[in-house]
């Protein structure tokens, strides 16, 4: 029995769509790094265009590639998500011929091995991201990204607080770190040039080395009076946050071109406000630079 193509059907007078695809496909992955091999569970985002002359996208394509894609990644004992990202780019516009442009997005709780102040190791939980975009006859463009949970002391309540207790009490010493704190989230997006490899685990070093402190999941109570302690000594504001990656980047990827693009984002989940504060530069490295 012949089924019909309902997606396939002409149309008149209708509109182009950008991305029409599926959303939130999960999927196991395991990816083989030089020194261990890392599982993950995938979600994942597939879409291509579709023109203006036809009524919908064949959907089951989209899982078909999803599975064949991440099957084939298995086998050929693949090294990296971005790199999984950018062979279902192009195998989507392989299988939608009317396409002319893919996009693939990866989502992901990621793990690293951390010690606390007291040395206590732990598995602690990041968000690890990936996106590849290609287009018919032309590169398949890649980017990574990282999002990590910090600790924030904000510069402007303590300032204000020793002022404050030096008018109330006559006397503050300026060692009067007395402050509120944010649950700081910092995330880093960072272009991946053809040929070129950028690290998760540097990007998430760059991300908890620019926050007033990192967080952990298991605290003893002296290293909790250590975590404390560092982030007043390094108070900031969610701008400060974002500078100090941007800073950063720039002196770790001196190798790479000028128009990789870099998104820094800071938020801090505000303790003593019932909003979050927010900081953010969408640039290029060569901007950085110059």
């Amino acid at each position: 029995m012949e089924l019909p193509d309902v997606q396939s059907r002409r149309i008149e007078g209708e509109f182009k769509l950008t991305r029409v695809g599926v959303k939130g496909v999960k999927k196991p992955i395991e990816v083989v790094r030089p020194d261990r091999r890392v599982p993950l569970v995938l979600s994942i985002d597939a879409y291509v265009d579709l023109p203006s002359t036809l009524r919908g996208v064949h959907m089951s394509r989209n899982i078909e590639s999803i599975n064949e894609v991440l099957d084939l990644g298995v086998r050929q004992e693949v090294g990296s998500i971005e790199e999984l990202a950018g062979m279902m780019a192009k195998d989507l516009l392989d299988r939608h011929d009317y396409a002319t442009y893919s996009e693939v997005m990866f989502d992901c709780t990621y793990f690293l091995e951390r010690a606390s102040p007291s040395g206590a190791k732990c598995l602690e939980n990041y968000r690890l991201m990936t996106k590849a975009v290609a287009e018919r006859d032309g590169p398949v463009s890649r980017t990574i990204g990282v999002e990590a949970i910090g600790i924030t002391a904000c510069p402007c309540g303590m300032e204000t607080t020793r002022k404050l207790t030096e008018e109330k009490l006559g006397y503050a010493p300026p060692e009067l770190w007395l402050t509120h704190n944010q649950r700081n989230v910092a995330r880093l997006f960072m272009d991946i040039p053809e040929g070129s490899d950028i690290e998760a685990d540097e990007l998430i070093d760059i991300l908890e080395s620019s926050v007033s402190a990192p967080t952990h999941e298991i605290l003893k109570r002296q290293d909790e009076a250590e975590i404390i302690l560092d982030s007043h000594m390094n108070p900031k504001f969610v701008e400060d946050v974002v500078r100090d990656i941007l800073a950063t980047v720039v002196e770790r990827f001196s190798d790479l071109p000028d128009e990789v693009s870099v998104i820094a984002q800071s938020e801090s989940e505000e303790s003593i406000h019932k909003h979050s504060a927010f900081a953010e530069r969408n640039t290029t490295l060569g901007s950085l630079r110059s």
